[in-house]
């Protein structure tokens, strides 16, 4: 038995896949924001005591949540001599150039605890000024007075020599500190970068070692991979050591899953659109999830590898209030999992887009999460009318006060949603696939402000990150600086280079157990042309020099086939190829869809009320189709399809949705 992970703000999720019978379930658990291993151990708790759990592969949420909420470990920045004040210094860019008091966002080490030591390794990796180890001690016994639990080491052109960081990282664990030693993880140029990383990563370390170490324990004997931000999977022993590469971890699992989905559905360019009750996650697949080489959050650049996802607050449990305008705005805030939206009867006061959903009667209140939560509409209408009544709204013909704002929340929401998927997918996604609790309600009305003609709303939707996270490959990923002119390198002495990179990745993954028979591997070039800011990455071949102009050409319109070429990092990526657990398809349904119809309730839609037909959607079967307008009602979401709309069920379990325009 094989358990996927994921836990998200509101809900955390576990898929169970059952490996001999291929049997795939679903169920929810309420997440525990102020121990978050105690909802995924309460999950897996039934499973280890009847024996039979082989694999559990989990995505942490730990790690991004220390940075935003800025509340990782007491850690302290050690860099080369007149170099402590990169991380305060940062870049000259500004984000929004015509704001004159924008502020560069703080780092999560504050000036004050980042010191220098006496070192210089010049541009060529030659030593300048050898390290000056009397220094450490002094040191030591200066973060320890300042109550440091963990260090990043970060010295200049480190990642063309190594040595005096490993001395002074070696130092300072022998002295207990928790170290991160920016060789070890970023052996790459760009020094703010590669110093942000190594702090990110020392600041989030402790946190997220305590966080696994306890689910380690009472997984003893059970094989367990934490996801990282790239999409694949790590021995929870790596992930402890380097936790900053599983920041993006949930995300990634649901485009991972949102790739799996398209490639049974038949869809080549998908736009991911991932609803939950906290955050909705956007990303494009096309074939694949689309990478990028660096991430940012709260503002701060994170330079490992990632899926590329666009992440707003919106979401199910996203909060409805005025702004200080007097006008209402939705999120970023959330209800979160305590007390959650104020229909789950846990003390909420504030109402949210689930509230608002329930209110206009999409929402079956005694179907929710298969019946084992009766939702609280009194309470909700209340919330509701007592912010409209606030706003100043005016009730529509034929609607009540709550009704009318419930409606304008629902609209705000997708408009923000609206915005991140054209954002990141704007003349790409020829299809929607969407997933989270939340996002079969709003699916079919973003598919037509975008101009898209089908979704899919796939088996397992409200879950399909922690399936994702059971399809994901174990994955190690390599990088290293190199600078060398395109022109003049030889095919033969990268590819001697990245091949022991790829050996030293291999040998990671065959140490936690991989399959060598299931190994596979990518080699790579960052290349640019001279003078450019940024790279694209190639894979590493002969022709390269020809294979980066036609990217750049496919890229951004133009090559300059003449121009120098730089390469400037090689990068290794192995895997242990996985085995998607694809569902059991169905049989051909014999009965019509009719019979899985449940009855008629009021609906508010945009066009007005509607007596609307709800649908069990475990009664509809291979082959059925409903028109809309309708609800179709799953085991843990809500499908809302509109006039025109019209969905049909095929093999899997999927319902694609041919969206009206």
């Amino acid at each position: 038995m094989k358990i996927g992970v994921d836990i998200g703000g509101t809900f955390t999720d576990f898929v169970v896949l059952d490996e001999l019978s291929g049997e795939i379930r679903t169920f929810k658990r309420f997440s525990t924001p102020d121990d978050p291993a105690r909802a995924a151990l309460e999950g897996l708790r039934p499973f280890l005591k009847q024996g039979g759990l082989r694999a559990v592969v989990h995505g942490s949420t730990v790690a991004v949540n220390a940075i935003l909420e800025r509340k990782g470990a007491c850690a302290a920045f050690i860099g080369t001599r007149g170099f402590k004040d990169i991380l305060t210094i940062a870049r000259q860019n500004r984000a929004d150039i015509y704001d004159l008091t924008a502020a560069k966002p703080a780092h999560v080490i504050p000036p004050e605890r980042c010191f220098e030591l006496t070192e210089r390794v010049d541009s060529n990796g030659e030593i300048r000024t050898p390290l000056r180890v009397e220094e450490l001690e002094p040191l030591s016994a200066r973060l320890k007075a300042l109550g440091v639990e963990s260090a990043a080491v970060c010295f200049l052109f480190s990642f063309l020599r190594p040595e005096h960081e490993r001395i002074a990282a070696e130092r300072l664990r022998a002295d207990g500190f928790f170290v991160t030693a920016s060789s070890e993880i970023l052996p790459k140029f760009r020094e703010y970068e590669r110093a942000s990383g190594t702090a990110l990563n020392a600041y989030t370390a402790p946190a997220l070692d305590r966080y696994l170490g306890k689910i380690e324990r009472e997984l003893a004997g059970v094989e367990f991979r934490v996801m990282l931000s790239n999409g694949g999977a790590v021995a929870s022993e790596l992930a402890r050591r380097q936790p900053a590469r599983s920041a993006l971890s949930g995300p990634a699992g649901g485009a991972v899953g949102a790739a799996f989905a398209a490639r049974l559905a038949g869809l080549q360019n998908a736009a991911a659109f991932d609803m939950g009750g906290t955050s909705t996650d956007v990303s494009m697949i096309i074939g694949d999830p689309q990478m990028t080489p660096q991430t940012e959050i709260d503002g701060l650049p994170l330079p490992f590898p990632a899926i590329d996802i666009h992440t707003i607050g919106a979401g199910g449990g996203s909060i409805a209030k005025l702004d200080r305008g007097g006008a209402v705005q939705v999120g970023p805030q959330s209800a979160g999992a305590d007390p959650g939206p104020i229909c789950y009867g846990k003390g909420g006061e504030e109402p949210t887009v689930t509230d608002a959903n329930l209110v206009l009667g999409r929402i079956d209140p005694d179907a929710f999460l298969d019946g084992q939560m009766r939702l609280e509409i009194g309470k909700a209408r209340a919330a509701l009318e007592r912010l409209g009544k606030e706003a100043g709204i005016q009730p529509r013909d034929g609607l009540a006060l709550a009704e009318t704002t419930a409606l304008g929340v629902v609209q705000i929401a997708d408009t923000r949603m609206e915005g991140a998927v054209r954002n990141i997918a704007l003349g790409r996604a020829e299809s929607l696939i969407s997933f989270g609790g939340a996002g079969g309600l709003h699916a079919c009305e973003l598919a037509r402000r975008l101009g898209i003609r089908t979704a899919l709303i796939p088996f397992a939707a409200a879950a399909l990150s922690a399936y994702g996270m059971l399809a994901a490959d174990a994955v190690c990923d390599d990088v290293q600086t190199v600078m060398l002119d395109g022109a003049a390198a030889a095919f033969e002495e990268l590819n001697r280079q990245t091949e022991r990179m790829v050996e030293r990745a291999a040998a990671q993954l065959l140490k936690h157990g991989a399959d060598p028979t299931r190994i596979a591997a990518l080699k790579e070039l960052d290349m640019r042309y001279r003078g450019q800011s940024f790279e694209l990455s190639v894979p590493l071949r002969r022709g390269f020099l020809e294979a980066f102009h036609s990217a750049h050409e496919a890229r951004h319109g133009h090559a300059m086939r003449g121009a120098p070429v730089e390469i400037v990092n090689l990068r290794a990526r192995v895997m242990e190829k996985a085995v998607p657990p694809t569902p059991p398809a169905l049989e051909t349904a014999g009965d019509s869809a009719q019979d899985a119809k449940t009855g008629e309730r009021r609906v508010v839609f945009a066009e007005g009320v509607l007596q609307t037909p709800f649908y069990d959607g475990k009664r509809l079967g291979r082959g059925h189709t409903v028109d809309g307008h309708a609800v179709i009602v799953q085991k843990d979401t809500t499908v809302l399809l509109r006039r025109g709309d019209r969905a049909s069920v095929d093999k899997y379990g999927n319902l694609l949705v041919h969206a009206a325009p």
